[in-house]
């Protein structure tokens, strides 16, 4: 559950870049139960977790939704706001919880243009959070609706 060393923003991005993205941070909480964004809304934020735990989870047509991985300390909580059209993949729902620190998406994308080495970075660590995550969406997938043993597909 907590990020790996190359998608943990305190280790992803170098000490003046970290301080510019916190410079821009509000502290926020959630209580338990509480939806942060649903698959298809307006991606215009987004979180480092703080503490507790936020499940992503994925609309599946006729069940309940699938818990596709579970975030907590340290981990970035939404991407779509990088990438056009900015609306969000999945959901995100409060399993605990949660205090975090929360971004505007415009405010941030706007310190790019004055900044493009801190851009470029900001966007290496968010491209390095999205890579790892479609590989735990991939696996959750096949433990959940794959054929018995699929998880071979490699």
């Amino acid at each position: 559950m907590n990020a790996p060393a190359s998608t943990n923003m305190l280790r992803a991005l170098g000490p003046e870049h970290r301080t510019l993205l916190l410079g821009t941070a509000r502290e926020v909480s959630f209580a338990q139960g509480a939806r942060l964004f649903g698959e298809g809304g307006r991606a215009d934020r987004f979180w480092i977790i703080r503490s507790g735990v936020v499940d992503l989870d994925l609309h599946v047509p006729g069940r309940r939704a699938a818990v596709i991985e579970s975030l907590g300390r340290d981990d970035l909580l939404g991407w779509s706001w990088l990438y056009g059209p900015h609306v969000w993949r999945l959901g995100a729902l409060a399993a605990t919880p949660v205090r975090a620190y929360e971004f505007d998406a415009a405010a941030v994308r706007d310190l790019f243009s004055r900044d493009p080495v801190f851009g470029l970075a900001v966007s290496h660590w968010v491209g390095e959070v999205l890579a790892d995550r479609l590989h735990a969406a991939r696996s959750r997938l096949l433990e959940l609706y794959g054929p018995q043993g699929g998880g071979g597909l490699d």
